[in-house]
């Protein structure tokens, strides 16, 4: 599950143990050589095989921390076949809405500047079918306009000493990302 924010409210429907506790995430090796794996705390990888402990429930699971309310499992109904996995829409919509309630806490845009984003992103999508070079060049010089912008206003916060998780907040971003991100463009050349 992925959102306008990107990784900082990454969404999982995540495992839950009967106790409570979220396990620690689990490495699934895929056998195909070097980097085959992958880590991950979904509920499906606690099936209690190789090892890994059984998830009681699973609940939304937000990279920034938050969590959602756990739904049970019915580990007998998937394993004699009357269902193939859980339905996790629940969990999706409780990170739906987490991800609604950092968008409240965001600093709006004007309204002007938002219809203009979105007329310019329609614009661009129609020029890239219909001439991919001129997008690709409209791309790149937009890319150029918006890192000179946000290296202006990354000097402009620091200046102003705003703390990071008040610039978090006001991003939709995780502290650290918010930090990341303002380092980023404080040190571009």
């Amino acid at each position: 599950m992925t959102e306008q924010f990107g990784e900082s409210h990454e969404g999982i429907a995540g495992a839950v143990l009967a106790g409570g506790d979220e396990p620690k995430p689990v490495y699934l090796d895929f056998g195909s050589g070097t980097d085959s794996g992958a880590e991950t705390g979904e509920w499906w990888a606690y099936d209690g095989r190789s090892g890994r402990p059984r998830a009681a429930a699973f609940r939304a699971a937000c990279a920034c921390g938050w969590r959602g309310e756990p739904y049970p499992i019915d580990w007998q109904e998937l394993t004699d076949g009357r269902r193939p996995d859980p339905d996790t829409g629940d969990a999706y919509r409780d990170w739906s809405e987490h991800i609604r309630g950092v968008e409240r806490r965001t600093v709006p845009l004007p309204d002007e500047l938002t219809y203009l984003m979105h007329a310019l992103e329609d614009q661009l999508a129609a020029l890239a079918d219909q001439a991919p070079v001129a997008a690709l060049r409209a791309a790149t010089a937009l890319q150029r306009l918006t890192a000179d912008i946000a290296q202006e206003a990354a000097y402009a916060i620091q200046e102003d000493e705003v703390p990071w998780d008040r610039i978090g907040t006001a991003l939709g971003l995780t502290p650290d990302r918010a930090e990341s991100l303002l380092t980023h463009y404080l040190l571009r050349q």
